[in-house]
């Protein structure tokens, strides 16, 4: 049975206590706020101050750091790391192995392919589809 919750000592010494998200098992700080029907992998890591929304999908060895902001159904493969102030857009995918760098943001159903780097700053928009008028 893993501990309810856990303590972590920052670089500053101050010591910041994640607790088991309900939904998944994940680590959530306290100072963060996770919707109850997010799912958060027990191997994840949510920091304070970070947002993760209804129905969004943390997975395997994440790391959402402060300030990120994971929007409503939106989903993180494994092994992410989603940079402070980072904002993952409603139902945006990011794939395995990706990084978002600090203060990214990514557009609402935005796809990050796996094994990107979101460069800090950077703005991914989703792809829009072809004009399909017809022509007469």
């Amino acid at each position: 049975m893993k501990k309810r919750y856990e303590d972590l000592e920052q670089a500053d010494g101050t010591v910041v206590r994640y607790q088991r998200h309900g939904n998944g098992g994940g680590l959530v700080a306290k100072g963060a706020v996770v919707d109850d029907s997010a799912y958060v992998a027990d191997t994840a890591w949510v920091d304070p101050g970070a947002r993760v929304e209804a129905r969004a999908r943390i997975g395997q060895h994440c790391w959402v750091e402060p300030g990120a902001h994971v929007e409503v159904a939106a989903t993180v493969d494994s092994h992410v790391h989603v940079g402070r102030g980072a904002q993952v857009g409603a139902g945006a995918r990011v794939g395995t192995r990706s990084q978002v760098g600090a203060d990214a943001r990514l557009s609402p159903r935005a796809v990050v392919e796996p094994e990107t780097r979101v460069e800090p700053g950077a703005v991914v928009q989703h792809p829009r589809r072809a004009d399909r008028r017809l022509v007469a």
